[in-house]
């Protein structure tokens, strides 16, 4: 990513003007990671926090019994880490697929909006707008189906594509949808048999995402 496209990208997820995104620039280092990549283990210290600028990443915790949980998944414009002071993390951060990312020090990142009015109402709308996504996600997981929560986070995969690259896995899939894997195997299996998506080439191709949306229930 060069200069310029950081900038752009960082006047995109604050909504600001090239100035505050310049400012912000001196603290955002580029950062890519390859699929199933960790960024932070469980337990670790946590003395950063990332912007996602393309890809997807996921937090999962492991309990006593090593039982994998997925806490939350983080995609373009989204913000997680340590903010605004270094922490343990609570999850480890894992990379579904190659992520784009912009890296801040944590501490760094939060007296520059100390600082800066504009900076930090920028912030605020960039959390404002996270917590709402994060509250359709939980309404999701309360009021649909298992298999209606698997086709859901097609759907999100998919963010209004006619495809999905590559295609996630069935655990990972049932891991987002916050059910078993044997599910969301048979969630799909209806869908392909029905025609409503395929896998060809290591993706899934959606050929009637109306149908698939009316199928969430």
């Amino acid at each position: 990513m060069d200069r310029e496209e950081q900038i752009d990208v960082i006047a995109a997820i604050f909504r600001c003007g090239q100035e505050m995104a310049q400012a912000l620039r001196r603290v955002l280092i580029p950062q890519r990671v390859g699929a199933k990549q960790i960024l932070a283990h469980q337990g670790e210290a946590s003395h950063h926090c990332w912007l996602v600028v393309d890809g997807c990443v996921v937090a999962q915790t492991f309990g006593v019994d090593g039982q994998r949980q997925q806490l939350a998944r983080h995609g373009p414009g989204e913000f997680f880490g340590a903010y605004p002071a270094p922490t343990t993390h609570r999850a480890e951060i894992e990379a579904m697929v190659e992520t784009q990312l912009l890296q801040a020090e944590a501490q760094a990142l939060a007296a520059l909006v100390a600082t800066d009015a504009q900076i930090g109402a920028g912030m605020a709308r960039l959390l404002a707008r996270q917590l709402d996504r994060a509250l359709d996600r939980m309404a999701t997981r309360s009021t649909y189906s298992a298999a209606g929560r698997v086709y859901s986070e097609l759907l999100a995969l998919a963010d209004g594509r006619a495809d999905i690259v590559p295609a996630p896995q069935i655990t990972t899939l049932a891991l987002s949808a916050n059910t078993t894997r044997e599910t969301a195997s048979r969630a799909v299996a209806v869908l392909i048999r029905r025609g409503i998506v395929s896998r060809e080439d290591g993706k899934i191709i959606i050929h009637s995402p109306r149908m698939l949306s009316d199928m969430i229930l």
